[in-house]
């Protein structure tokens, strides 16, 4: 029996990200965009990781990297997903950053913060 860890080389560019950067600092970052009440939201750093992907990768839509997650087990890996995780909808990152994200500067706080 294999596992994610297993199929991930280590020297694949996505360990190397996540051994340099500690995303949880991006939990205090968006705490008060975010609601306590009703449904669970999706993790804000999996959406965050999300945009690492599609950038560091090239890849040119939203759409096409959720294809890509869905299928790449080091992005999955890196997302924290394991192999039989639902991978979010595209449309999931377009609506969090119209209704969450869209009137903050969160990306360049991020941006800086990795830097």
């Amino acid at each position: 029996m294999l596992t994610i860890e297993q199929l991930v080389s280590q020297d694949h560019l996505v360990r190397k990200l996540d051994a340099a950067i500690d995303f949880s600092f991006i939990y205090p970052l968006v705490e008060d965009i975010y609601s306590t009440v009703g449904r669970p939201s999706i993790d804000p750093v999996v959406l965050i990781k999300m945009t690492f992907i599609q950038y560091t990768f090239g890849i040119r839509s939203m759409r096409k990297t959720i294809k890509e997650i869905e299928t790449n087990m080091a992005y999955r890996w890196f997302l924290g997903f394991g192999f039989h995780t639902e991978v979010p909808h595209f449309s999931t990152f377009g609506k969090n950053y119209v209704r969450r994200f869209a009137d903050t500067d969160l990306f360049e706080q991020i941006f800086y913060r990795v830097l």
